[in-house]
């Protein structure tokens, strides 16, 4: 027979292995690193979920925010202000998710009517409002000088140091938000995010609310900023007004377009590059971190437009195509043809066909001569 034999696939197989294998490293490594390096990754897990709130809004929605920041400052003081006066931690969190969210909302009112530069122009307004704010309400908000708040101290029943402490809750609190946001965005609401980002006219005409559902992006995308704000103060313990500027919210986009847009590993990716770039280019040569920063955005955006997890996927694509192109174009086994057939022979082996009973051949059947 010439059927080919195709070796079994296990993808989900691997998966499930590279996620064992990276939960297990992730748990082990606070036991071995500094507190700086713990530090550090507990910084790209915080970051991350501030980016997944803006992969939300721009990735998949379309909607250009450089406000991000202003969410982000406000989730930070709210935290810091209710663990000064004593709230459960739990409480703190579920303020600093809401109440930007809230803003957010608001916000998204006027701003769901625009698009693109005027949306734009609209975000970059919220921390130039909210830094002369927050420097303003001293009595609140500590001033220029900031709160150092004493949350994210490690239980004493735990045996843990207090960066190891943070380490697991940041990075457990994240992982949820962001399981949450990669749920969110599949099936019928990622389509119709998709189709809104695309055509907002194609996306009223098949009959889908497009205000409501950029006012429901927009205000999580808002608490997914707050959230980060939360996770951010838990392991630094301090915010200022410089947690609100809009550099900040122009960077987050600019990192964000490097992780890679409408990607669940994009935002994790831009976390990385937003908290070890700038460290590395200052160990280069800090008097120029600004220009060796931009060139590397620039290299990034010109060898890989979709980002760098836009790239890796491109990659991992084309892998399988050229498995299935090699798998195709390999020969089959060649399969037996039994004795040849010469004159004067009357019988063809068909033993190739599981043992047949063999067939007489033209050549030795009469019946088959012309007359």
């Amino acid at each position: 027979m010439n059927a080919r034999i195709r070796q079994p696939t296990v993808p989900w197989l691997v998966r499930v292995a590279a996620v064992v294998v990276a939960l297990a490293v992730l748990v082990i490594l606070p036991q071995q690193s500094t507190p700086y390096d713990n530090l550090q990754i507990t910084l790209v897990a915080a970051w991350a979920v501030v980016i997944a709130g803006l992969n939300l809004l721009t990735g998949y929605a379309g909607q250009i925010s450089l406000g991000q920041a202003a969410f982000f400052g406000i989730g930070a003081y709210t935290t810091a202000i209710t663990a000064l006066h004593g709230w459960p931690v739990v409480l703190s969190f579920a303020l600093a998710f809401l109440l930007p969210a809230t803003v957010g909302a608001l916000v998204a009112i006027p701003a769901v009517r625009l698009r693109g530069h005027a949306l734009a122009m609209i975000t970059i307004s919220l921390p130039l409002v909210a830094v002369p704010l927050a420097k303003r309400l001293d009595g609140l908000t500590g001033g220029s000088q900031g709160l150092t708040t004493p949350i994210g101290s490690a239980p004493t029943w735990s045996g843990l140091a207090d960066d190891q402490w943070a380490y697991y809750v940041v990075l457990t609190v994240a992982a949820a938000l962001l399981a949450l946001a990669h749920v969110a965005v599949r099936g019928r609401t990622g389509r119709a995010l998709s189709l809104i980002r695309t055509s907002e006219v194609a996306a009223v005409t098949t009959g889908i609310p497009v205000r409501r559902y950029k006012m429901v992006v927009f205000a999580l995308a808002s608490g997914y900023g707050g959230a980060g704000g939360f996770l951010y103060v838990y392991c630094v313990r301090f915010v200022s007004p410089e947690s609100l500027d809009f550099l900040l919210g122009i960077t987050l986009l600019c990192s964000l377009v490097v992780g890679g847009l409408r990607s669940s590993a994009g935002s994790v990716v831009a976390a990385c590059f937003y908290v070890y770039v700038p460290n590395l280019v200052g160990d280069i040569n800090p008097e120029k971190s600004s220009l060796i920063y931009g060139a590397v955005l620039l290299l990034v955006l010109l060898f890989a437009p979709a980002g760098i997890a836009g790239a890796a996927r491109g990659l991992w694509r084309r892998r399988k195509l050229l498995a299935r192109k090699l798998a195709t174009s390999w020969p089959a086994p060649s399969t037996p043809t039994g004795y040849l057939a010469v004159a004067g022979s009357t019988e063809t082996s068909q033993e190739e066909n599981g043992g047949l009973t063999p067939t007489r051949s033209t050549a030795s059947n009469p019946s088959s001569k012309t007359r």
